[in-house]
Parts: structure tokens; sequence; C-alpha cells
């Protein structure tokens, strides 16, 4: 049995295939399958897409293999269930050509979001940290990395966004790996050294009050009290890489060798 298409939009066909063919291994059902993306390319679509069970490993592997660029996940969707969306265009770079395969590839592989953080200390040993009006807890300033940005730029760009200072991100001092947590997917986050400034640099902070509810500096005691243990610790982890006693390049959730 051939994969079907079926017409769901004008110029989008959606390409189905039974566990039959499926049953024929991946090297035939792949192949019907593009050949079906084909037709309906000839046929004047302009994009192929299928909707794939999550729990179908096999699923997934043929609308790899057969061209379809993984776009995302569409919740609820079939029967309360979700369904890994996959298409084609008619106009992406065909897959003969390096840069179509790495596009491809490039739609299913692993993404982690990348968090880029500044360790600012003033000239009496104290660490500037920021409360958000969005959680509880105290944190080092930065934020996000946005798509195709350099983390240590990025920080900078927060530093300057959220509390208007403008402050050259230094050496990378950490990198701490955040495992899932509240909601949240696992992340990485870069620790930058942001320098050493005299206390009265935070009377010129221009704060974003959208995200920033106060700043300010504080002694390691106050920012094990502030803050989240885990960020407490990649507070103390970047501390020691400063201050002539290294500890370790890479954290989990702030916890090093030396850390229990």
């Amino acid at each position: 049995m051939s994969a079907e298409l079926i017409d769901v939009a004008p110029g989008v066909v959606r390409v189905s295939w039974s566990p039959e063919l499926q049953d024929r291994g991946l090297g035939e059902s792949s192949r019907e399958v593009r050949h079906a993306v084909e037709r309906a390319f000839k046929g004047g679509s302009t994009r192929v897409e299928t909707h794939v069970d999550p729990e179908d490993q096999m699923a997934q592997r043929i609308a790899t293999f057969s061209g379809l660029m993984r776009e995302g996940v569409a919740r609820g969707v079939a029967e309360r269930q979700d369904r890994i969306v996959y298409a084609r265009l008619a106009d992406d770079v065909p897959l003969e050509d390096p840069e179509g395969f790495r596009s491809l590839l490039n739609s299913f592989l692993p993404r982690k979001r990348g968090i880029s953080q500044m360790l600012i200390r003033s000239t009496d040993d104290r660490v500037l940290l920021c409360q958000l009006t969005y959680k509880r807890d105290f944190d080092l300033p930065g934020g996000v990395v946005e798509v195709s940005e350099s983390p240590q730029l990025a920080v900078a760009r927060e530093v300057e966004e959220e509390l208007g200072l403008a402050i050259e991100a230094g050496p990378l001092l950490l990198t701490d790996w955040l495992p899932p947590w509240g909601g949240w997917d696992d992340a990485i986050c870069l620790v930058f050294d942001g320098g050493v400034h005299e206390s009265t640099v935070v009377e010129t902070i221009v704060r974003q009050e959208r995200e920033i509810r106060s700043a300010g500096f504080f002694t390691l005691a106050e920012v094990r009290e502030k803050c989240a243990d885990f960020t407490a610790r990649r507070v103390e982890a970047a501390l020691r890489n400063v201050s002539g006693s290294p500890g370790p390049a890479y954290t989990e959730s702030g916890r090093g060798p030396w850390m229990v």
C-alpha cells in the first residue's frame, strides 16, 4: 500500500501511511512517502506535512528519511493527543545539496536553551544581584540568549537593557547545566566575568521595571539567603574561579566535584 495524500488547505496536503507500509521497513516505507511528497509538488502543492505520534519512533524515522523537517509539537490535535508535525515546502533546498541536508538534520537534532549571566563584583567583595518581578528569588543579572546570538554579547545586552549598565563581558567563568525544573526544559547557563566596580555603580542603575524590581550588591552570606540554593551554588562556583582558588569549569545545578 502506498502513502496517501489528503488536501487540508489550498496548496497544502497531508501525507499518511498505513501500519502495513510501515511494517515493510524503513527503506521501502520512506521511499514510498518520499515519492508521495514528490507527486504532491508536481501536482502544484506548496507544502506537504504529516502528523506523527510522539510514541511512534518508526514513523518519526520514516518522516525524517522522507525529507520532511520536524517543525514542532501540535498539542491535543488528535483525539486530545499530541502529534509531532513534519513538513516540507516546495522551495526547500533539495536534500542532495549539503545545505538542504544540514537543514534537515538541524530540524530534529536536540536544542538546549542558553542563558548568559554576569558576575559583577564590588571593591568590597560583594556580588550584584537582581530581584526579579516574575519570581521571589534573587539572581545574577543576565538572561536568555537569542537565536544565533553570541552568549558573551547576549549577557552584555541583557545587563544594559535591564539595568542600564554598559559593562563588557569578560572571560567565561563557569558553565552550569540546569536540569528540567518547574515547567522549564533543561538549559545551559554560562557565567561571564563582569569585573570589579565601585559599589556606587548601583546608583547609576536604570531598571527595566517590567523585569527588575531591585538590584544591589550583597555579601556571599546574603547571596545564600536571597537566592535559590542552586543559584547560590552557581555564584560560589563562579567566585572560586576569580578568587585565585580555581573551582570546576563545569557544574550541574551549581554542584561541582568539590560540593555535595
